[in-house]
């Protein structure tokens, strides 16, 4: 009797563990889905360092094309993409119609766009089809501290309900709140100068906003860690990486996170950048499994990333990847 009901336990953990490891399993082989490897150039199937990705309704990716200074949008099997912010010909400029090192990227579900516009200090809102932005964040140019003003944006995400934007105002050691409409922000994470504590962020950089928690998760990047900080707190809880800034690269450090997403089970993705690597952390646990990428390995083939800053998942849990420095999107199909 008993031999029989060990055999059952078995059994029950062995199905347990494979739907585990199916759930949690991607080909480590990725296609490249838009630009180049390798080449960096302003032509239209080309890429110049991508940093953030979205993904609409189709399957389209919109991609800010850092170094290009715009955003091109790229068609699920297309070998080409549109510009649609910014100036194709790649030029910066602080006018409506142009952006300058744009960083994170979003929609909204009637398929407008936000753009943190980093070099501009700005977020710029484009009209699906417009050929110009609308300045709903920040002063054009001007970097300040002030709640009206942003020094280098990078990470951005919001509320689909509230319409209320947040963003990781990097070289400010902040995230600001911005409620629709509103030209005056509030500070809702850091805000108390450059540091390890936790009432305080270092260089933030990407940020995913948890509904169900209420919460934003912050890639605080200058830190190596990623953190919780729920919405009216005053200081922020540990989830990956160092609570004290140290760096490194095994199962449980990270060295210099920038990109931060979640699943709908909760459990975090890192685009851990110096490591060359995605990281998973399982809701709950500190030891995280790569799950693109080799640790501390750079390269060109289809199974390695350089300096990868963002990712974003579709429908089905595919995973595609900013592999920023191969000047490249890479995707990464879900087992």
């Amino acid at each position: 009797m008993l031999i029989l009901l060990l055999a059952a336990i078995i059994a029950v953990i062995l199905v347990v563990t494979q739907a585990t490891s199916s759930a949690f399993c991607w080909n480590s082989t990725a296609t490249t889905v838009a630009g180049r490897v390798g080449v960096s150039d302003d032509a239209a199937n080309r890429l110049d360092r991508p940093f953030g990705v979205a993904l609409d309704s189709s399957n389209a990716l919109y991609i800010s094309d850092q170094t290009n200074n715009r955003v091109q949008k790229w068609l699920a099997g297309a070998s080409t993409g549109t510009t649609v912010a910014g100036q194709a010909s790649a030029v910066a400029g602080t006018t409506s119609d142009s952006l300058d090192a744009p960083s994170g990227v979003l929609l909204d579900s009637s398929g407008n766009i936000y753009v943190a516009d980093t070099n501009n200090n700005r977020v710029q809102y484009w009209l699906q089809g417009a050929s110009s932005g609308t300045t709903i964040v920040g002063v054009t140019g001007s970097a300040g501290s002030g709640n009206n003003e942003l020094t280098n944006p990078y990470g951005i995400a919001r509320d689909p309900s509230s319409g209320t934007l947040y963003i990781a105002d990097q070289s400010n050691h902040r995230v600001m709140s911005y409620i629709a409409g509103a030209s005056s922000g509030t500070v809702v994470a850091g805000g108390n100068g450059l540091g390890t504590a936790n009432t305080q962020l270092k260089y933030p950089v990407g940020i995913y906003f948890d509904a169900s928690s209420n919460s934003l998760i912050i890639a605080n990047t200058g830190a190596n860690n990623i953190v919780r900080w729920a919405l009216g707190a005053s200081s922020w809880t540990l989830i990956a990486g160092s609570i004290n800034g140290t760096r490194g690269s095994n199962a449980t450090l990270l060295n210099y996170p920038v990109g931060v997403t979640m699943d709908p089970m909760g459990n975090t993705y890192v685009a851990d950048r110096n490591n060359h690597r995605i990281q998973l952390f399982l809701a709950g646990q500190s030891i995280g499994m790569t799950i693109a990428g080799v640790t501390n390995a750079t390269g060109t083939s289809s199974t390695l990333l350089n300096n990868p800053y963002s990712m974003v998942f579709d429908a089905q849990l595919n995973l595609y990847v900013a592999d920023t420095y191969n000047h490249r999107i890479q995707k990464f199909m879900h087992c």
